[in-house]
């Protein structure tokens, strides 16, 4: 079936799913395929459930004569041509996001200020990747009047994959750091597919990208683009500093042009935000979010999922960012860490994962930079920080540190908390 056959189906159904277990009434079960998985088998299932009609793309499971099943070559590639004819119908304004590290907390500030005057469509979670990039476009209502859409890689190419579905009018990337060295080869790597974003900008007419002026990779990466910049210095289209970080980042910002200056008190742990509120900052400016809206969104905004959060426990104060680490965020959340003023700081990092032949020199690097900054009290998990030479103490998963905390848990002190996901981190902190 082609494309635009299809279309006029989606239009007939309440939504898309690609989940046999979550189908809403007159939904569009489109059969996804993986290593482990073959949705073809969940089709019957998917339509028993609620949904109207099933796509599959293996003959053995449409049944001949239910016109229920649409039989085409390949799910995913139908997915994703779906949602970039259905982006193109509505012609929304889209904002593309990627980067090394904060691109989800950056995604959450932008709309929590363009939801102010705004009825917009952002990515939930982090689907944003090459199967959440399309989901998130099929979402998109003729009432949205700006989406934003949050964009992952892990191997070269994986932007360029994203971009041409969902075929953004603006672009940011929020900075290029050490990650997914493992998929990317090298930093270099890293540049290239997050210029991806940019590459396909340059083909737009009127493109924009919003641009951290203080990062010189962004800078040279963004040649040929009309920019809208901010930053720490004076006169860009927004320029800001901090105030306060102990431990919530306090920061002012001022746009370029305008004598007021506003002071906003966040709900964010650590300095390295600071270019994320401004990035939501200089966008909602550019979409003209009132600066006292913008002041408010961002003041009310509370992080989620292990991403900077505080929590404060009986015993202790916890600081959690487990939800991924990798060498550029790491050493980011301990400098961070290192200026925070609290008495009996801990602090309890994991493994970074992902960092191929660079491994482990990086977590190296790590403990190195831990014994400068002269922290005593640290513990470390997983088997990539035991292999480093140090003198802290080593577990080599989190249930094996559980196992200690219940017999001798912290108490009265401030605790990092920081690693790859799939070291499991946040689940120690109930014994905290």
């Amino acid at each position: 079936m082609d494309t635009t056959t299809l279309y006029s189906i989606f239009q007939q159904c309440s939504c898309v799913t690609t989940d046999s277990r979550n189908c809403p009434e007159a939904s569009l079960f489109i059969a996804l395929k993986g290593e482990s998985f073959n949705g073809n088998a969940f089709a019957a299932k998917a339509l028993e459930s609620g949904c109207a009609y099933a796509v599959v793309d293996e003959t053995e499971y449409a049944p001949a004569g239910d016109v229920r099943y649409i039989l085409v070559e390949n799910g995913l590639k139908t997915l994703q041509e779906l949602a970039r004819h259905h982006r193109r119908q509505l012609g929304t304004p889209i904002i593309g996001i990627t980067g090394t590290n904060g691109k989800t907390t950056t995604k959450e500030l932008i709309a929590a200020v363009l939801s102010q005057s705004r009825n917009i469509l952002y990515t939930q979670g982090n689907l944003n990747n090459h199967i959440g990039v399309p989901l998130t476009l099929l979402r998109l209502r003729p009432e949205h009047e700006v989406a934003i859409v949050e964009m992952g890689a892990s191997h070269p190419g994986d932007i360029r994959e994203l971009v041409e579905i969902a075929e953004p009018d603006y672009g940011i990337i929020t900075n290029v750091g050490k990650a997914h060295l493992e998929g990317f080869g090298s930093f270099e790597g890293v540049i290239r597919t997050k210029g991806e974003l940019y590459d396909f900008l340059r083909t737009r007419k009127n493109a924009t990208i919003f641009i951290h002026a203080d990062n010189p990779y962004l800078k040279e990466m963004a040649h040929g683009l009309t920019p809208i910049t901010y930053g720490s210095e004076e006169g860009l289209y927004v320029s800001g500093h901090i105030c306060g970080n102990s431990p919530y980042l306090t920061f002012e910002w001022k746009a370029d042009r305008e004598e007021e200056r506003h002071i906003v008190q966040t709900q964010l742990i650590g300095e390295y935000n600071l270019p994320n509120a401004l990035a939501a900052v200089a966008i909602g400016r550019f979409f003209n979010i009132k600066a006292e809206q913008t002041d408010r969104a961002l003041a009310e905004y509370v992080p989620q999922n292990n991403r900077s959060q505080l929590k404060k426990t009986v015993d202790n104060t916890l600081i959690i960012d487990a939800y991924n680490a990798n060498p550029t965020s790491m050493k980011a959340a301990i400098g961070n860490f290192r200026h925070i003023q609290a008495e009996k700081k801990m602090l309890i990092l994991g493994d970074m994962r992902e960092l191929g032949k660079e491994s482990a020199n990086e977590h190296q690097k790590v403990v190195d930079y831990l014994e400068e900054c002269e922290f005593e009290d640290v513990v470390l998990v997983g088997e990539l920080f035991a292999a480093t030479r140090h003198t802290y103490p080593t577990y080599p998963d989190a249930p094996s540190l559980i196992a200690t905390l219940q017999t001798e848990k912290p108490c009265g002190k401030t605790i990092l908390i920081k690693g790859s996901n799939g070291i499991k981190l946040s689940t120690i902190t109930e014994y905290l």
